[in-house]
């Protein structure tokens, strides 16, 4: 089974189970919804902990959670450091131009005359636009921006992006 991250266990809060979470979804509400199916990954363990989350809030720069039948402190200290991960038949549709992460990442990007140009290998949200780090077989890195007048078709099926740089994009 495949499973994508959706956040960290970085401290409890309070007596009443709480964990406190860095979320690193771009869905919150739906991955941290009550009843949501969660596995937690700890360092040393190979299986996960399957998870329901039983609430969920915010505070200050975290989410806030509880799961079902961990009712207090002593129930989850145990879980610090772990990663909450989502089972790939968790995932939502998408709308259309929208992509997961690890859909993009290890794609093949080529500009509109078939050139090689590298392979992605991180995602970077800078709020207005995600930038994609595109590595080369040599040389340094580019950074491409995920907007229309760049970015011309995105095939995750067969792992290949096709782009149209923008002058003095790629030097």
């Amino acid at each position: 089974m495949k499973w994508y991250n959706v956040g960290k266990i970085v401290n409890t809060h309070g007596v009443r189970g709480e964990v406190r979470v860095i979320s690193r979804t771009d869905f919150p509400e739906q991955r941290y919804a009550k009843g949501s199916e969660l596995g937690l990954f700890l360092p040393k363990s190979k299986e996960p902990i399957h998870l329901v989350v039983a609430s969920h809030r915010k505070h200050k720069n975290f989410d806030l959670l509880t799961f079902e039948n961990h009712p207090n402190l002593n129930d989850v200290e145990h879980y610090r450091d772990g990663i909450l991960k989502v089972a790939h038949e968790h995932l939502e549709a998408l709308e259309e131009n929208e992509f997961y992460l690890h859909e993009i990442i290890g794609c093949e990007v080529v500009d509109l005359a078939g050139a090689t140009i590298g392979k992605v290998t991180e995602i970077i949200t800078t709020g207005a636009n995600d930038v994609w780090a595109v590595q080369p077989e040599k040389g340094k890195t580019h950074y491409i921006p995920y907007i229309e007048d760049v970015v011309k078709e995105v095939d995750v099926e067969n792992k290949k992006i096709i782009i149209d740089p923008l002058e003095g994009l790629l030097s």
